[in-house]
C-alpha cells in the first residue's frame, strides 16, 4: 500500500449568503481555485478530482467544474454529497485511491454556493409534500423529522445531551472570532486565499465581537430553553477549496516537498438526533485505534459549525482546550458546507508548519449522525530531503557494483 501525503492546497475567501460571491456559480469559483493549486504546484492537473458539494443543482458538479476550470477532457471527475463533511470525504477518497495505486495524485475538496442554493419541491405523490411544505432547501436527514431546522435543531439537542450553557457557547463564539481576527491581522493564511471576482477578506470574520453583542444576538430556534443565537451559529456561505495528495513516489518524481503525511482516516456513524457531537466521538475513535492520547495532538481542527462542538470540546478536554482550533473556526469563518472539510485541511497544515507540530486532527460531524476524522502527520523539509538522499544512495550501490 503507498503512503499518502498532502502537498497542501488553496481556499477562496469565504463569502456571506448573497454577499461577495452571490452571482458566482459553485462550479466556476471552484474550478479557478483549481487551476490555482496546479500553478501553484506547477503541474497540468491531476489524475483525477474529488468534489463535495451539499446545497448545489445535483449532477456531477465535480466534473462541471474541471471543464470550467479548463483542465482536460481525459481527467476524470465526481462529486460526493456527505453534507457537512462533504469536503473531508472527498479527502477520504482521494487517499485510498492513492493508497491502493488507482492514482498518482489526486485532487480533492468542495466548492459550495448558498446563494444559489435551488430550491427543491417534492412532487404531489410523495407523502412528505403533505408532511411539510412541499418547496424545501434542506434534505430530509433523520426518519420522521422534515424540516429545514433540522441541523439547529439537533444542535440544540446537543447541547441539552453535553450540558452546555448559552454563556458557554457565547464564549467558544468570542474565542473563535478573536483567534480569526488575530490569525488574519498577522497574514498566516495569506498564502493560502485566493483573491477572486474582487474578494479581499473572509466576510463573517467579525473583528469588534463583543460579549454584549453575543447576548444581544436573537435566537435562531424556537426551543424553550434554547441556547443557539444568530452569533454562536455559523453564517450560511460561499467558498470553495482543493487540497493535492499524493503517493511518496510521485512527489519525489515531482521535486515536491509535501507538507504532511495522512496517517488514519475514521469515518463513523452516531446518534442522528445530536449529529454535533459525533466529531469528537470519530476523533476519540481513531486515537484509540492508533494509541494515541488527545495530549499527543499538537492541534485540532473542528468544523464549529455551532459553537456547542468547540464548547463541548473545551469542557470535556480541558488540557487540549488551547490546541482547538487555533486560528479559529466555522464561528468565525463560516461553513462553506462541501468545502469545508478541504480549507480546515489547509489552516491545520499551515498551523503544524508555523508552531513545527508533530501531529494534528481535522474532524467534521455531518447531517443524520456521521463523521469524517483525520490524522495527519507534518513533514519537515529536512527529514524529505535527508530521505531522497537516502534513497538514491541505496539505488547507486548496485550501479557501482556493475561498473
Amino acid at each position: 500500500m503507498n503512503r499518502v501525503y498532502l502537498a497542501g492546497g488553496l481556499r477562496s475567501h469565504i463569502g456571506i449568503r448573497n454577499g461577495i460571491f452571490k452571482k458566482i456559480r459553485p462550479e466556476i469559483l471552484g474550478g479557478l481555485v483549481a487551476q490555482k493549486v496546479c500553478q501553484k504546484y506547477g503541474i497540468e492537473g491531476p489524475d483525477a478530482l474529488i468534489c463535495g458539494n451539499a446545497v448545489g443543482p445535483g449532477g456531477n458538479i465535480g466534473r462541471l467544474l474541471l471543464l470550467e476550470g479548463g483542465f482536460s477532457e481525459k481527467i476524470p471527475a465526481f462529486t460526493i454529497d456527505m453534507q457537512c463533511a462533504s469536503g473531508l470525504a472527498a479527502i477520504h477518497m482521494a487517499a485510498l485511491a492513492v493508497m491502493t495505486g488507482e492514482w498518482s495524485v489526486v485532487m480533492a475538496g468542495g466548492a459550495e454556493s448558498a446563494s444559489l442554493q435551488p430550491l427543491r419541491r417534492y412532487p404531489e405523490n410523495d407523502e412528505r409534500s403533505h408532511l411539510r411544505n412541499p418547496q424545501f432547501t434542506a434534505a430530509q436527514f433523520i426518519p420522521g423529522e422534515f424540516g429545514d431546522n433540522a441541523m439547529l435543531l439537533g444542535a440544540e439537542r446537543a447541547a441539552k445531551a453535553a450540558g452546555i450553557s448559552k454563556k458557554e457557547a457565547d464564549e467558544a463564539a468570542l474565542i473563535s472570532q478573536k483567534r480569526a481576527k488575530d490569525a488574519d491581522e498577522k497574514g498566516w493564511l495569506k498564502d493560502v486565499i485566493v483573491p477572486l471576482f474582487g474578494s479581499f477578506r473572509d466576510e463573517a470574520v467579525r473583528k469588534r465581537m463583543t460579549e454584549k453583542l453575543l447576548a444581544r444576538a436573537p435566537r435562531v430556534t424556537e426551543v424553550p430553553d434554547g441556547i443557539l443565537t444568530a452569533a454562536n451559529t455559523c453564517t450560511i456561505n460561499d467558498g470553495a477549496a482543493f487540497v493535492l495528495l499524493g503517493s511518496e513516489k510521485w512527489f519525489r518524481s515531482q521535486g515536491i516537498i509535501p507538507s504532511a503525511e495522512i496517517q488514519a482516516i475514521r469515518l463513523i456513524g452516531a446518534d442522528p438526533k445530536i449529529p454535533p457531537l459525533s466529531a469528537d466521538m470519530a476523533v476519540a475513535s481513531l486515537l484509540a485505534e492508533q494509541g494515541l492520547f488527545y495530549s499527543d495532538i499538537d492541534a485540532f481542527e473542528y468544523n464549529e459549525a455551532f459553537a456547542v462542538i468547540s464548547a463541548a470540546f473545551r469542557k470535556k478536554h480541558p488540557e487540549s482546550a488551547s490546541r482547538l482550533n487555533r486560528w479559529g473556526g466555522a464561528l468565525a469563518y463560516g461553513h462553506p458546507y462541501g468545502a469545508s472539510g478541504a480549507e480546515i485541511m489547509i489552516h491545520l497544515m499551515k498551523i503544524l508548519e508555523k508552531e513545527n507540530g508533530r501531529y494534528g486532527v481535522v474532524a467534521i460531524p455531518a447531517a443524520g449522525g456521521v463523521a469524517e476524522a483525520i490524522l495527519i502527520r507534518h513533514v519537515e523539509k529536512e527529514t524529505w530531503i535527508r530521505g531522497s538522499m537516502e534513497r538514491k544512495r541505496s539505488f547507486s550501490f548496485p550501479l557501482e557494483v556493475i561498473k
